[in-house]
């Protein structure tokens, strides 16, 4: 796998500070998100590089192995564990390093000599390693969570398909056997797990698996009753208004919330809340109308 220069994705330097890895994170995932480049797959990868390079240097012990073992960062614990073992071996339980510099210790070599022993260059050491875990976010809307679909990201430059189930919640974390980074020496990959964020909906509030939404309803129509038609997450359907309807009168459309996550044929509810118009913009005869309504007896 192609070794992917992280500060070289955010345009930073390796001097650069927190601030400045928040920073250029902000702007370009701002400028590259999905929702801002929609069918636009070369901008979805740049977001996924993006995340994976921001996942990487905000985290003060994973820059930290970054920045001291390069393209063999990944494998910066085994190295430390090989070293421990190396140092027991050649001094014993109460030997130390002392002042033996990284090259000393390993027979005058440095660490790309080491690491090519260690993990396939030819040397003699055959111990096993289990691969990197990876850590992936995915934004999602209400309406892509409304039914069970697969899609394709981007996990360190490889395109991954995954099936992601209806009714997820927010902040969620799936984990895919097998799909982290590569083991050492034929030993198991790592896992990969991917955090699911839901974005607010301008039609509809979520609550678990039941939807609430604001519909407006005509005067006329909530004196006398009527029909209307209302968005759902799977489409529109009509809805019957009863005779003298009040203002912020709910109503619930059984099934039409989100499906139960990975249970069949399980739905939330979508509950309506009206929000009565008062006509505006009254013509002389409407006026006279409304006043001669006034005047008749209240039952």
């Amino acid at each position: 796998m192609a070794f992917i220069d992280y500060y070289k994705t955010l345009g930073l330097t390796k001097t650069a500070s927190d601030k400045d890895i928040k920073n250029a994170y902000r702007k370009l995932a701002r400028k590259y998100h999905p929702d801002l480049n929609p069918n636009n797959a070369e901008a979805h990868k740049k977001f996924q590089e993006l995340n994976e390079a921001n996942e990487v240097l905000s985290d003060p012990e994973k820059r930290k192995k970054y920045d001291k073992y390069g393209e063999n960062w990944q494998h910066g614990e085994a190295y430390e564990q090989q070293a421990r073992q190396q140092q027991q071996n050649n001094y014993g339980d109460a030997g130390s390093f002392g002042g033996f510099s990284d090259a000393e210790r390993f027979g005058g070599g440095d660490f790309s000599d080491f690491f090519k022993s260690m993990f396939g260059g030819g040397g003699s050491r055959q111990t096993k390693y289990r691969g990197q875990d990876y850590n992936a976010e995915l934004q999602l809307s209400l309406q892509d969570i409304a039914e069970t679909h697969k899609q394709t990201i981007t996990v360190n430059g490889k395109n991954l398909r995954i099936t992601i189930p209806a009714g997820i919640e927010n902040g969620q974390t799936i984990k895919i056997s097998g799909h982290g980074g590569p083991g050492i020496n034929n030993g198991p990959a790592g896992d990969l797990y991917i955090k699911f964020h839901i974005s607010d909906d301008a039609r509809f509030k979520r609550d678990g698996r039941n939807l609430y939404a604001h519909v407006k309803l005509d005067l006329y129509t909530a004196v006398l009753g009527g029909e209307i038609t209302s968005d759902t997450l799977t489409g529109k359907v009509k809805v019957k208004v009863n005779p003298e309807t009040q203002n912020g009168t709910k109503v619930k459309l059984k099934g039409k919330g989100l499906p139960a996550y990975k249970k069949d044929n399980e739905f939330g509810d979508l509950y309506l809340t009206y929000d009565i118009q008062i006509p505006v913009n009254l013509t002389e005869k409407q006026k006279q109308l409304f006043e001669e309504l006034k005047k008749l007896p209240q039952a």
